[in-house]
């Protein structure tokens, strides 16, 4: 047995590093060679792409180069100098050397420095690192490289002697030992293995029947054993390889270390370059030799291969013949049962043909009456068809007749409201003459005629009645009282007032509905978050109908105060309404007080049980604790009344604060209304651009119609016009935001202007501006002029006017503190100013 032993334990592990690195490394490139070997055997068939080209993984190398290289490094592993043994293994890793100082003396002493010495072990079984869990056999050396080996052993004992007080570690090379016996050669695992296999065969063809989930898995089983038997077979290949090259080397080293002790004595330089030259030869020789044993080896495989393939061709041609044979011998008896078919056919030829034609002639018969009868069924259907083609040409005439009527009905029914309005107005004016104090008989029939008006009908006794008008139902659909109660007076001008807006629905109604445009858009906006846009605006600004305005009002609000609710925190509304319960409110008394005054033409607000109070009254609250500058404004009562009308508490609450903190200017609502009072110097200064003639009208008669105006813009026209003008309005407004108040200030001017030139005092001028807001009725004309007579009206403008305004009125209100201040001061100088108070003071 040969042995190697290293100095030190650091050089004995770099030389177990090093030939473990190769022995991985041509066992890497045997199985690469294999693989190309199998998929490509030609270089022909390799891609030539570019995908291909530029790949860095795909090695072109043949077996016997990578043999060739795999022998190159293990046999030439060298130590940068001549030392051997022990002095060699203590020295720095070895140097791959060139092909220029390669001579047999470098052979041996590459040898000795790779093996350090030979010889014999301590009876121990030590085992190379290239053997597996279970040793297999090596090949034997022959009986001439053993007497090699012997007698190299016998020259070299002294050198092994020397080296037995050392107790560092050796690594054998034990090629030619008998492997242990209770180890298996790998030949015998691998037999084993497919023992294993074969009887693991047997049971899947068993349970083949029993189901298939068993098979399945018994067909996973085998093919993971043969996998793991072809990768056993691998490892077996490269070993033995590698076994044979070290065996090889080995050979060649002890061959060139005995030529070169015994023969290179005393023999001439030139005589030894030529043996070396012929040793290089021969190693040349035993190269091509390798190369051509391969390449044999692989034609020899591919020859198995295709007479494998040839074999299953032979097969194929035969299952193919067989299969024309049987096919042969089935068309052959196929043309005897024919023959034997036609024969019986002629023989039953005569009976068939009589049944036939007994057969045929009922059938014959049967069609003729089917073809009848389908005459019959045609004319009919033509008949039919007719028919219903004259009834719905009689039902299209029939609903036209019916469209009409109906027309013409709605415009009968608005003339008659329009009738009785005027007839009201007159028996009015009828009822107290002038000139005359006699009780006249006509007085009475006047009179009898307006109980008749003012009451409505009943069953007990229509007869009776002179004049029967139409009802008037006591509240609108908003809750507001169309009639009032206590003044005959008032009470004909609203009941004539109701009628004339029923005469303006009627008509509306002829026309195309808004209600469809809007039931349009909102099916459209169904799977999608509604978006500010120009149809929206349109359709806002024509009115929201009162099914969908909750809707469209909530959307607006959190369209303006979404910065808000997004900085606070979920119930801020319900916390605010709790502080305001629980804790002591300044602003509580007053809105108590203006609880009951807010709408009290309104049945949601008349009374103090009624359901819209104590919304009102949480609201206010609400908002007085979340604004304690402003607290409670009279005014904030109305806006929050109108927006409970359509909206819960909580969605009230932020339309308030859109209104005074979003839309309104800051002091708005504060004691000062510095906003308000500002608003209404912008507004005298469009009515003179807008609507010269009638401001030049009021300088004329030195009217000041600020003091109608100012509540218009303060509570946003609440209690100002009627209910259905009224709503329409806040929609816009709570989509397009103040400047909406602008537009309907001017255009409710513009509406009546004709009317209040014709006016030439300021008294008579004034008493009509503070009714004429509720004669109007035509929301579409009014929003007509708002929108389109009065434009272009650019936000920008308003805004500068107000900023230009704003420092005028603070100048104003600090010379009036200052006046203020030098009255009190006076009066508590002055004995008799003593007793003079301001309206402040007797306020408080």
């Amino acid at each position: 047995m040969l042995n190697t032993q290293a100095a030190t334990r650091q050089d004995m592990t770099y030389w177990l590093q090093e030939l473990q690195q190769k022995r991985w490394e041509y066992c890497n490139n045997l199985d690469a060679a294999k693989r190309d070997s199998r998929m490509s055997p030609t270089p022909s068939d390799l891609s030539k792409g570019l995908v291909a080209k530029d790949n860095p993984d795909l090695s072109i190398l043949s077996q016997n180069a990578s043999a060739e290289r795999a022998r190159n490094i293990l046999a030439v592993e060298t130590s940068p100098t001549d030392l051997v043994g022990e002095q060699a293994a203590s020295q720095p890793a070895p140097v791959q050397p060139s092909a220029i100082n390669f001579s047999l003396k470098q052979w041996s002493t590459e040898i000795k420095n790779s093996m350090s010495s030979l010889r014999k072990g301590n009876n121990e079984n030590r085992r190379s690192i290239f053997y597996t869990t279970e040793e297999w056999e090596m090949l034997d050396p022959t009986p001439k490289d053993l007497e090699d080996s012997m007698a190299l052993e016998e020259k070299r004992k002294h050198l092994a002697e020397g080296s037995k007080g050392l107790t560092s570690s050796a690594f054998p090379f034990d090629f030619g030992r008998i492997p242990h016996k209770t180890r298996r050669p790998l030949k015998d695992m691998i037999a084993s293995s497919k023992n294993r296999n074969s009887s693991d065969s047997s049971p899947t063809e068993w349970y083949a029947g029993n189901g298939n989930k068993l098979v399945s898995e018994l067909q996973l089983k085998y093919q993971s054993q043969q996998e793991e038997l072809e990768k056993l077979k691998k490892d077996l290949l490269s070993q033995k390889e590698l076994v044979r090259l070290l065996q090889q080397t080995v050979r060649s080293s002890q061959y060139d270390k005995y030529f070169a002790s015994r023969l290179c004595e005393g023999v001439p330089k030139d005589k030894l370059e030529l043996l070396h030259q012929k040793d290089d030869q021969i190693l040349g020789l035993n190269n091509e030799l390798e190369k051509l044993n391969l390449e044999k080896d692989n034609l020899q495989q591919e020859v198995k291969n295709l007479k494998c393939k040839v074999g299953e061709l032979n097969e194929q041609l035969g299952m193919l013949m067989e299969t024309i044979q049987a096919k042969d011998e089935v068309i052959m008896k196929l043309s005897r049962q024919l023959s034997e078919c036609e024969d019986n056919t002629s023989s039953q030829s005569g009976a068939v043909n009589t049944s036939m034609a007994t057969c045929t002639n009922k059938e014959l018969q049967e069609l003729d009456r089917l073809k009848d009868n389908l005459q019959g069924y045609k004319t009919q259907n033509k008949f039919l068809n007719k028919e219903i083609l004259e009834l719905s040409a009689l039902r299209r005439n029939a609903e036209a007749r019916e469209r009409e009527w109906q027309a013409k009905y709605t415009s009968l029914e608005a003339k008659l409201c329009q009738i009785e309005s005027k007839y009201l107005i007159l028996l009015q004016e009828m009822k107290n003459p002038v000139c005359s104090e006699e009780q006249s008989p006509a007085r009475e029939v006047i009179t009898q005629l307006l109980e008749d008006a003012l009451k409505a009908e009943t069953s007990e006794q229509p007869e009776q009645a002179f004049f029967k008008p139409h009802l008037v139902s006591e509240y609108d659909i908003y809750g507001f009282q169309t009639v009032p109660e206590d003044d005959d007076e008032e009470k004909l001008v609203a009941k004539s007032r109701a009628l004339d807006l029923r005469s303006l629905s009627l008509s509306e109604n002829r026309e195309i509905s808004t209600g469809v445009k809007w039931e349009n858009y909102l099916a459209s906006t169904m799977n999608r978050e509604m978006m500010r846009c120009v149809e929206l605006k349109n359709l806002i600004r024509s009115g929201i109908p009162h099914e969908h305005r909750s809707k469209i009002w909530k959307w607006c609000v959190n369209l303006h105060v979404k910065k808000f609710k997004d900085s606070t925190i979920p119930g801020y509304f319900q916390t605010l309404l709790h502080n305001a319960l629980e804790k002591q409110n300044p602003a509580s008394k007053q809105i108590e007080l203006d609880l009951l005054r807010t709408l009290p033409n309104n049945k949601h607000y008349s009374s103090p049980t009624s359901e819209g109070i104590q919304k009102l009254r949480n609201v206010l609250l609400a908002f007085s604790w979340r604004n304690p500058d402003i607290g409670y404004c009279q005014g904030l009562n109305r806006l929050v009344a109108i927006a409970l009308l359509y909206l819960e508490q909580e969605d009230a609450f932020w339309c308030l604060v859109t209104i005074v903190e979003v839309f309104m200017p800051r002091d708005y609502y504060t004691k000062t209304l510095l906003g308000s009072q500002v608003d209404q110097r912008v507004f005298k200064d469009l009515m003179s651009e807008k609507l010269p003639r009638l401001h030049a009208h009021f300088e004329q008669y030195k009217v000041d119609y600020t003091l109608i105006t100012f509540n218009w813009f303060l509570v946003v026209f609440v209690d100002s016009v009627v209910s259905d003008i009224l709503f329409k309005i806040w929609d816009s407004f709570l989509y397009e935001g103040p400047k909406v108040i602008f537009r309907f200030a001017l255009a409710l001017f513009k509406y009546k202007e004709e009317e209040i030139l014709k006016l030439q005092d300021s008294m008579s001028i004034f008493k009509y501006l503070r009714y004429f807001t509720r004669t109007i009725l035509d929301a579409r004309k009014l929003t007509g002029i708002a929108f389109g007579d009065l434009n272009p009206f650019p936000l920008r403008q308003i805004r500068n006017r107000r900023t230009y305004h704003l420092e005028k009125v603070r100048l104003e209100l600090t010379e009036l503190e200052a006046i203020r201040e030098d009255f009190l001061r006076e009066r508590e100088t002055c004995v008799e100013k003593r007793d003079l108070i301001s309206d402040d003071e007797e306020d408080s």
